[in-house]
């Protein structure tokens, strides 16, 4: 460690710190700009400036590395006339636009703005103006406001991978702009925003609808894919305003993808806010107690094997638990949540996690993607990868990928093949990247739902295991062998053991017959088209879409700001979400829809209470009893029994693994009724080719 004195006051940091970074560890607030923990250091901006002992003029402590004994000033008088200089020049240009502006109350300008501006201003020539940017449906920009701190170059570029912003002319002429005059194509533009300290970039969906003072904060967990990430919801009233993310370390950073962020006006369409009941082929909207004395009435006389229920991608594990234990209740095996049909080693439990953790990502030194494209599958993760791959220097963490690419990594990877034949040529060594594993110390496999869902998943699964037990990739310190899910729900399905019981049918069974009743709890992504119209379905869900077209009962349940609910992201992290506003109409919570229906129908759960379900769950698997905390860790001789690990279940297929998001903006019910998802859709999908071309 190294000692600095800042304002008298000793401190120790590590070798190869800032001097801002001493000082902010002696507790010690340093007006910034252009400085951000997780990006470059530009030095653009000029506010950081402190004094040195023995330095002829003020350092900006953004880039000044410290030393041994180094004393440091950040309150003297000449700090402060350098700081209020600095406050001066970056004023000369702005737009007196406070009152208009989306970032009011939240801008770093502003704030600093107080601290070191003078109130008057001593230039009188004119201001210059900037051209606004078009850079898509997401971000809105006001160029004159920029400062030219370039945080929202560094961000695309070393963060986000897709380097389209960049800085032009010099001087008072200089600018950003995008290289090629295009909309940005990064799922994690949104994060510009955060970033941007000023009000040059802002959201364009949600500006000049309130301000930030107005809103209502609740922290809440992300369900558009299945890392968890950590957000914060913003309401105004009882209407959702904005979604923006937490810092968590060990999950998302302070990243958010723009699906994430953006599809918060699908909460406000297609809303099911009353139950309905079809009589005669015609739906009819009915109070609660009609719904559920109908409902119970055609339960009544069925056997428990002829019902069943399908768990959609979006369910809490409140709400799931209380669906299961009412159909065991009934006597009923036929439980699943996997709507899109997928396999899972399910004997342990790291069979279906990301057992390295997200943040091992950190640590891994080589890294082998089996049927996953991580940027529209999770794209904060794929910018953990991203900032891997950067950190470790060229060749530092190669990357090989097995399946058909839909768009650019973000970071260069090593084409395999496309199928999962090719898992055969690395477990024989024919393959050069098998060596890379090899050599690695700590190996990373990460396994997606392309190979999940096929017929020959199991035999996917097997070799993946296999070569991660020949590699090194499980070892008592390091599991390497990561599933990567796409659905918020599943793992907490998984834990709860939502899936069928000794004869139970799984979903693809039930869908084409096999049950007289089916109950979809949000389950709105199946095949439809398969289920025979004499299947009576039950639809619990918080949309109107296709699922619930075909329902004969509809029970209207809250989303997942509507509601506190307990998710687990694919890497097994149980986290808390917190209702930020109440459902519409008469919608309710879907586990007290439940609790409601089980009395009706006589097999009343044994829990009235939220936090008597949260104990419940915790008796069910212990995994529940503690929330926001890490999932104890498999090591690989733990997760992967010795007399399985070197076992090959079926044989390999030569098909293409093809990846299982086409349109990344619209994958749930919310994206799809989200205008500004329709919006980025159109601007980023495939244009179809009319005849003439």
């Amino acid at each position: 460690m190294v000692r600095v004195i800042v304002d008298g006051t000793p401190v120790d940091v590590p070798p190869g710190s800032s001097a801002l970074q001493a000082c902010e560890a002696a507790g010690k607030e340093i007006p910034r700009f252009c400085y951000h923990e997780r990006l470059s250091v530009a030095g653009n901006c000029r506010m950081c400036l402190v004094e040195v002992a023995r330095a002829p003029k003020p350092v900006a402590s953004c880039g000044f590395p410290v030393s041994d004994g180094m004393q440091i000033f950040t309150d003297t008088e000449v700090v402060r006339r350098a700081r209020r200089a600095v406050m001066e020049f970056l004023l000369i240009n702005h737009p007196l636009d406070c009152p208009i502006c989306d970032q009011g109350g939240e801008c770093d300008l502003q704030d600093q703005a107080y601290g070191y501006g003078s109130g008057i201003s001593r230039y009188k020539e004119d201001k210059r103006a900037v051209t606004d940017k078009d850079l898509g449906p997401l971000v809105k920009t006001v160029m004159t406001r920029c400062i030219q701190c370039t945080r929202c170059v560094r961000f695309s570029t070393e963060v986000a991978g897709t380097p389209e912003l960049g800085m032009v002319s010099r001087g008072e002429n200089a600018e950003i702009t995008t290289y090629v005059e295009k909309a940005l194509t990064s799922e994690l533009s949104g994060n510009l925003i955060d970033v941007c300290p000023v009000g040059a970039l802002t959201a364009k969906p949600s500006a000049f609808h309130a301000r930030s003072w107005e809103y209502k904060k609740t922290d809440s967990i992300d369900v558009m894919d299945a890392l968890g990430t950590n957000i914060q919801v913003q309401a105004r009233g009882g209407e959702v305003m904005r979604i923006v993310p937490r810092v968590n370390d060990e999950v998302n950073e302070e990243w958010l993808s723009d699906k994430g962020r953006f599809s918060v006006d699908g909460l406000k369409r297609r809303r099911l806010d009353r139950p309905w009941v079809r009589v005669h082929g015609k739906i009819s909207a009915v109070s609660w107690k009609d719904a559920l004395i109908a409902l119970a009435r055609r339960f009544d006389g069925v056997s428990g094997d002829k019902i069943g229920a399908i768990a959609g991608d979006l369910c809490d594990a409140e709400s799931l638990c209380a669906l299961k234990d009412l159909l065991q209740s009934l006597g009923s095996p036929n439980l699943d949540c996997r709507q899109d049909g997928a396999w899972y080693d399910t004997e342990t439990r790291s069979g279906y996690l990301f057992n390295s953790d997200v943040s091992g990502i950190d640590q891994a030194d080589a890294l082998l993607l089996v049927g996953t494209m991580p940027r529209h599958e999770a794209p904060v993760l794929n910018a953990r990868i991203r900032k891997r791959f950067v950190e470790a220097g060229r060749g530092g963490f190669p990357i090989g990928m097995i399946g058909v690419p839909t768009a650019d990594m973000t970071y260069d990877v090593s084409m395999l093949g496309a199928g999962p034949d090719t898992l055969a040529d690395i477990l024989s060594g024919k393959s050069a990247f098998a060596d890379v594993l090899k050599d690695a110390q700590k190996p990373m496999i990460i396994l997606g739902h392309a190979a999940l869902t096929r017929r020959d998943a199991p035999a996917i699964y097997a070799a993946c295991r296999e070569l991660a037990h020949a590699c090194g990739a499980l070892t008592p310190e390091w599991n390497g062998l990561n599933i990567l899910h796409t659905a918020a729900s599943r793992v907490g399905a998984l834990d709860l053991g939502f899936l069928p019981g000794a004869h139970g049918c799984d979903a693809a069974s039930m869908l084409r017959g096999s049950v007289e009743i089916l109950w979809l709890l949000g389950a709105d992504d199946v095949q439809l088209d398969r289920i025979p119209p004499e299947t009576f379905v039950v639809y619990q869900g918080h949309h109107g879409d296709a699922a619930a077209k075909r329902a004969d009962i509809i029970l209207p349940g809250a989303a997942y700001t509507e509601k506190p609910g307990t998710y687990v992201n694919t890497a097994g992290r149980v986290q808390r979400a917190f209702r930020a506003v109440f459902a519409p109409g008469e919608a309710r919570e879907d586990w007290r829809i439940i609790r409601a229906f089980s009395e009706v129908v006589g097999h009343t759960l044994p829990y009235d209470s939220l936090e008597q379900l949260r104990a419940h769950m915790a008796q069910v698997n212990p995994v529940f009893a503690v929330a926001g905390k890490s999932a104890p860790r498999l090591a690989g001789a733990e997760g992967v029994p010795a007399e399985r690990a070197g076992a090959r279940d079926g044989e390999l297929m030569a098909t293409p693994l093809q990846p299982v998001i086409q349109n990344y903006y619209q994958t749930n019910v919310i994206s799809r009724a989200s205008l500004t998802m329709a919006e980025c859709s159109k601007v980023y999908g495939t244009v179809p080719a009319v005849a003439a071309e």
